[in-house]
């Protein structure tokens, strides 16, 4: 009888998988899949996150324009390796190309990167860069034609001895320069470390007043949970962004995702359960936000050991309370196991980041998968996901198919148009492996390949301090069709993105946008056409069209 039990449920598995399979591939039918090809060594690329066991966590990487030239180029961490600067000479619409430039460091301190983040602290045009480091932090600032100088004694930024894996930044209200805010994950000076000893985490302010960024002692957000990502993002349209902190170990100190109230002038209080927050306790390592279904309020993609949450206000008509609900199995983004290939124990997942990857005006969520280190619980063979957006809100797999699906283990990823030709390309960076570059092609069709949808990409220009208009909400109209976008300093897993914001537009070929400035007012309406790379200056009364060289 036990033995017929079994054979029973062993049936049953079998059936109910080829039934999801067979549902999958029915809703693939629904959505353009684009292709990618991986074109890292052909492109000039050849790096490594490498190191031990305190480089299993960061492993992360950023884009920004470094000389000018409307071509994303890239800093990538490199754990014992040396952190590496790649200019982006390919030529526009064509293959990927890069050639390695220079971060200005000695040999020391470009080793024991973790994360690379990128934003204009002091404001004079040219991005700067943020190296997150076992041990002591890094502030590159840009001079221009990519070249830096080390900002930590003149802006006053202690950097710091602890291990470091998450930051974010946010313009508050009246501020000349950004609050910056650091996370750490376990404090190796403590006894009994790594078990039981997360590290808190710290928030920078600048002092009022100054021509240049000086900082005040830093803040200490505590207790800490080991911190794997953060975002700052204003979840209650209040003009006010909260500091949510994906974290990780908490099952051996009763820890918990967090979420900070950050007031100007104020010293920053955690949310707790009076306040409406919901205790939540994953393994948490990436975090990203998007507003789906753009009714103002963001939804937060967490990824984890195990399955992704997808949260919500759960009553959006109530933003008193900061109260989520996961919607992740209802929208099918839990991601909980490998997708293709034999193994199916849990899924580990790092990086997450919403974007529109085939330009279908549907924001999509990219996920970067693999293994701690050699977890036998967990899956060894873990390929990265892209979850395509279906036309009634709900996610299909697709990261076989688009070629994404490598016997990789992915940490952090940037989602960039690198070769400005309209379609979002992917880099990812890998544990002990060279970093994977997909360009994307298309759709493959039988003749070839041809063109996604339409799109726009946008740079926004604000006055002041916040140049690049980090917290402003973008919200485009196309059609019938809406849609909302956020920029953001901070989420994903050590990565970060500086610059245009891309957005698909489906078969639509001209739209209006308005800006909700950092400051709460809104921009009229600036009309555009599609597949073209604007500028939108604050009080400007028209877009500027811009070409790629």
């Amino acid at each position: 009888m036990k033995r017929f039990a079994l054979i029973l449920l062993s049936l049953f598995a079998v059936h109910s998988a080829f039934a999801q399979n067979e549902e999958r591939a029915a809703r693939l039918q629904t959505v353009m899949v684009p292709e990618f090809i991986e074109e890292a060594q052909a492109a000039g690329m050849d790096h490594a996150y490498q190191g031990g066991w305190e480089f299993f966590v960061g492993g992360g990487g950023a884009s920004f324009d470094c000389n000018g030239d409307d071509m994303p180029d890239i800093a990538l961490a490199g754990g014992t390796e040396p952190a590496a600067l790649y200019i982006n000479d390919g030529e526009p619409g064509g293959a990927l190309h890069f050639s390695q430039g220079s971060l200005g460091l000695d040999d020391r301190l470009s080793r024991n990167v973790l994360g690379v983040y990128s934003l204009d602290i002091d404001a004079d045009g040219n991005f700067d860069l943020v190296l997150l480091r076992l041990g002591e932090n890094i502030v590159l600032r840009g001079l221009g034609q990519c070249t830096f100088e080390r900002a930590e004694r003149a802006w006053n930024i202690d950097g710091g001895r602890d291990w470091t894996t998450a930051f974010a930044a946010e313009w508050e209200h009246g501020q000349t320069y950004p609050t910056l805010a650091f996370g750490d994950y376990v404090d190796r000076t403590a006894p009994g470390s790594p078990w039981g000893t997360c590290s808190d985490n710290y928030l920078i302010r600048p002092d009022a007043g100054t021509s240049t960024p000086v900082y005040a002692d830093a803040e200490a957000l505590s207790p800490g949970y080991c911190a794997l990502s953060m975002l700052f993002s204003d979840w209650n349209r209040s003009g006010e962004a909260a500091l949510r902190i994906a974290n990780d170990r908490q099952y051996y100190r009763g820890g918990e995702e967090q979420m900070w109230k950050i007031e100007p002038g104020r010293l920053p209080r955690l949310y707790r359960r009076a306040d409406g927050w919901a205790h939540l306790s994953i393994w948490g390592m990436g975090i990203t936000a998007a507003d789906l279904n753009s009714d103002g309020l963001p939804e937060y993609a967490l990824t984890s050991m195990g399955d992704t949450k997808l949260q919500t206000l759960d009553d959006p008509g109530d933003t008193t309370y900061p109260k989520y609900v996961d919607i992740a199995l209802e929208k099918g983004v839990t991601a909980a196991q490998p997708y293709t290939g034999p193994d199916k124990l849990p899924s580990t997942g790092w990086h997450s980041e919403f974007a529109d990857f085939n330009n279908d005006g549907r924001l999509d969520l990219f996920i970067a998968k693999g293994n701690v280190e050699a977890m036998s619980d967990f899956a060894a063979f873990d390929p990265d996901n892209l979850l395509l957006q279906t036309i009634d809100g709900k996610f299909v797999e697709s990261g076989d198919m688009a070629g994404i699906a490598l016997p990789t283990n992915g940490r952090g990823a940037i989602v960039e148009d690198f070769n400005r030709d309209g379609m979002l390309d992917l880099l990812v960076v890998n544990r002990k492996a060279d970093v994977s570059l997909f360009r994307n092609l298309g759709q493959r069709t039988d003749w070839g390949h041809k063109p996604l949808g339409n799109w726009i990409e946008i740079d926004v220009r604000d006055q002041g301090g916040n140049i690049h208009a980090v917290g402003a909400r973008l919200l485009v109209k196309v059609g019938t069709m809406s849609m909302s976008r956020t920029i953001y300093v901070g989420g994903g897993h050590a990565s970060g993105h500086a610059g245009s914001v891309h957005i698909g537009l489906g078969l639509l070929d001209r739209g209006t946008v308005r800006v909700q400035w950092p400051d709460g007012s809104w921009s009229h309406d600036y009309r555009f056409l599609a597949n073209q790379h604007i500028v939108i200056e604050r009080g400007a009364e028209d877009v500027a069209y811009k070409l790629t060289e």
